[in-house]
């Protein structure tokens, strides 16, 4: 396989998982050297082993936190400095917590406008000299399908992925005529990823091509007071034995929680399904 890539740096953000792995696994695998940016130091160090290598790419990582917008700057400044410019940014994070909008507080606000918007304008104003200088750059963001239509309950991040959109084309007008280009991505929902983050939570079913259900639970929880708790936030679940009581029992599990998604599903559903589930956790322990 060739690749066009080669002699190129990249940095992901969001790198130890989903979306950011993926994007960091492919841009390797086309012969690009990544940088993955995340909060987790041994989450980034398996993802930085795990990337593929096939011009010899030395990976790295660095454990950053996108709430710190100026020490994650000064981090990657410094990297940078024994690395060399990078080519290609790609920043992406997770989204704001669910709910609606006049109950959000100031803090919610600002915690979202800095970790989605102040970030992506770090990272752009440090790396695009070095990408004028190559006469080469490309700027991703991984935002939501929200910029085109705001999505029900999400208000903080209908809000600020939006701001993010208009950014970035604005971004992309002015770095034009460098030969560097400035896209969006409205990528969809990306649940084992967000959900197997949370505590305690037991995934049924990992194949590598499973169908778009997710059965889970937890063991010190009956699953149909988390399924009850969901559904009182309108947040529609399975839950029971789903025509598998013989296995079910044979493994001693009294039933699971299942939720269903489609080609309609929007990354901001795993979230409310993520953030209904956190909630429902605090009321039952």
């Amino acid at each position: 396989m060739q690749q066009p890539l080669a002699g190129k740096r990249a940095i992901v953000g969001g790198g130890s998982q989903g979306i950011g792995r993926a994007a960091a696994s492919a841009l390797a695998e086309l012969g690009a050297e990544v940088l993955l940016l995340a909060r987790n130091a041994e989450s980034l160090a398996r993802a930085a082993e795990g990337l593929p290598t096939p011009a010899g790419q030395m990976h790295r990582w660095l454990s950053v936190d996108n709430a710190q917008p100026e020490a994650l700057a000064a981090a990657v400044a410094a990297e940078l400095e024994a690395w060399g410019d990078a080519h290609i940014l790609v920043n992406n994070t997770g989204g704001p917590a669910a709910g609606p909008l006049l109950e959000a507080s100031a803090e919610a606000f600002l915690s979202a406008f800095t970790n989605h918007l102040l970030v992506n304008q770090k990272l752009a104003q440090l790396l695009v000299p070095g990408m004028k200088r190559a006469g080469y750059g490309r700027i991703v963001n991984v935002i939501s399908t929200s910029v085109k239509a705001p999505l029900h309950g999400l208000g903080v991040s209908n809000t600020v992925r939006a701001a993010v959109g208009n950014w970035a084309k604005t971004l992309a007008t002015e770095l034009a005529p460098s030969g560097i280009t400035v896209n969006n991505v409205l990528p969809g929902a990306t649940a084992t990823e967000r959900l197997t983050a949370i505590d305690g939570l037991v995934l049924f079913g990992t194949a590598p091509e499973k169908s778009a259900v997710l059965s889970f639970g937890f063991a010190d929880l009956h699953p149909y007071d988390l399924g009850t708790l969901l559904d009182q936030q309108g947040i529609a679940v399975r839950t029971g034995q789903h025509c598998a009581q013989p296995i079910m029992d044979y493994y001693n599990i009294p039933g699971t929680v299942r939720a269903s998604f489609a080609a309609y599903s929007s990354r901001e559903d795993v979230d409310r399904l993520a953030d209904g589930v956190e909630r429902a956790l605090r009321m039952l322990r």
